[in-house]
């Protein structure tokens, strides 16, 4: 897994309660939101369907992942396929989406 930058936001605070000529900053670190990508088990993939789309769009997954993660889709009846940036990860929705995959919500990390 790859570190992404990090959002910074200043915030600007009173240094005393009667004062509002001088500010202190404070410095605070968001993290990117991130979200996971879950496939539901569905009548009418098939294995094999299921097997080359995520070859296909999940970077990393190989075939022997793959054929785990169907077996667990099929098995469990979901299976979460990609877990990163929300970016990201409504571009691997949307694409397994349009393939046709039983797509469950993006729920975030």
């Amino acid at each position: 897994m790859r570190l992404l930058p990090q959002l910074v936001a200043t915030v600007m605070t009173n240094s005393s309660p009667g004062s509002a000529a001088l500010l202190d900053r404070q410095a605070t670190t968001k993290r990117y939101p991130q979200a996971r990508v879950i496939v539901l088990d569905d009548d009418v993939n098939t294995f094999q369907h299921v097997v080359d789309c995520l070859r296909r769009i999940i970077p990393g997954v190989s075939e022997e992942k793959a054929w785990a993660l169907a077996n667990r889709i099929d098995g469990q009846g979901s299976a979460e396929v990609w877990c990163g940036p929300l970016e990201q990860a409504e571009l691997y929705h949307q694409q397994l989406t349009a393939e046709g995959l039983t797509m469950a919500p993006l729920e975030r990390c």
